[in-house]
């Protein structure tokens, strides 16, 4: 029996230990080589890898688009957000401007009528202190003389009436009195002064107005 093994033992020393192992087995690498070798893969023809290469093409090109749009889409979510950024600092900034503005017209405003307050208080002081009646009437009528000039400093202008033709667009009418058919239409007597400041009406003048007999 011993003998037998031994036999074995020198019946694989001499098989080639490169593609055996000690038991006589094929190695795992041989193997998969014969194996690959008896089953050799079929080779492509030339139109299959001309194909498989603009295959390839075609996916690196729209890879490479695809990256393009989103890089642009990303660009412009930006560009937006800073126009947006700018849109609402510029409304900001033309907000304050217009209330700086409409401040300094209203402080201008306020200080031209401080001279007409001014008149009038020197005109009741030098009344009580000569306590003429006539003394306060020239008072008050210089100071209403002011006040006029101010406005018309300040682009305010009387609207004509008495003698003119009734124009509803500027004229309140309060109330009619007959005359003559000549007359007819004609502002007769001015209630209330009316005022304008360019083309645009302060408030109209209350007016009396001709109606024929």
């Amino acid at each position: 029996m011993e003998k037998s093994n031994s036999i074995e033992k020198e019946e694989i020393k001499v098989k080639d230990k490169r593609r055996f192992t000690e038991e006589g087995e094929l190695k795992e690498e041989i193997l998969n080589s014969e194996n690959t070798s008896s089953n050799p893969q079929p080779e492509k023809s030339p139109e299959i890898v001309k194909l498989e290469n603009e295959l390839k093409q075609e996916r690196e090109r729209r890879e490479a688009a695809e990256a393009k749009l989103i890089s642009v889409q990303a660009k412009f979510q930006e560009l937006i957000a800073k126009m947006e950024k700018e849109t609402a600092e510029t409304r900001e900034r033309i907000r304050k401007n217009l209330e700086e503005r409409a401040q300094q017209s209203q402080f201008q405003f306020l200080k031209t009528l401080l001279p007409v307050l001014d008149n009038l208080k020197l005109a009741i002081e030098h009344a009580e202190k000569e306590s003429s009646f006539e003394k306060l009437i020239d008072g008050v009528k210089s100071t209403a003389r002011s006040f006029e000039q101010t406005l018309a400093n300040l682009g305010v202008e009387p609207i004509p009436s008495i003698g003119t033709d009734f124009n509803p667009e500027i004229h309140e009418a309060i109330d009619t009195i007959e005359v003559e058919p000549e007359k007819e239409g004609k502002v007769t007597l001015e209630y209330q002064t009316g005022y304008k400041i360019g083309e645009k009406l302060l408030r109209p003048a209350k007016v009396q107005v001709g109606k024929a007999k």
